[in-house]
């Protein structure tokens, strides 16, 4: 949703990151994404418009990947990373704490890791 936000380019900044890396979206993003399409209004409708957008064309690959049982988008994301990009500043805490690298906005203007990747 950062591209709707804060007018940066999600694609051109993950290239320079990762130049050589294949940009996987589990199918289960793509779930939740259409869900905030489909049951929200406003920029949080438009921001899950632009992401789906997005996600769904190169160099993003959609890959199928279930939520096992009772279990939540985010702790499904935990599981598969190796890499996560997000702007949720709780996942980014959890996934610090497991050692997972992280890609986030920082100042508003471009994208950035923390961690070794």
């Amino acid at each position: 949703m950062i591209p709707h936000q804060f007018r940066v380019d999600i694609v051109s900044e993950l290239r320079r990151l990762f130049p050589t890396h294949e940009l996987l979206v589990p199918s289960f993003v793509i779930g939740e994404l259409e869900g905030i399409r489909r049951h929200s209004g406003g920029d949080a409708r438009i921001a899950a418009s632009i992401g789906l957008s997005l996600a769904r064309r190169p160099p993003f690959r959609v890959v199928d990947e279930k939520l096992r049982e009772g279990e939540s988008v985010d702790d499904a994301l935990l599981r598969i990373s190796d890499v996560l990009c997000t702007a949720d500043r709780e996942l980014r805490e959890r996934a610090r704490s497991q050692g997972i690298p992280v890609v986030y906005l920082r100042q508003k203007k471009y994208l950035a890791v923390d961690g070794h990747i």
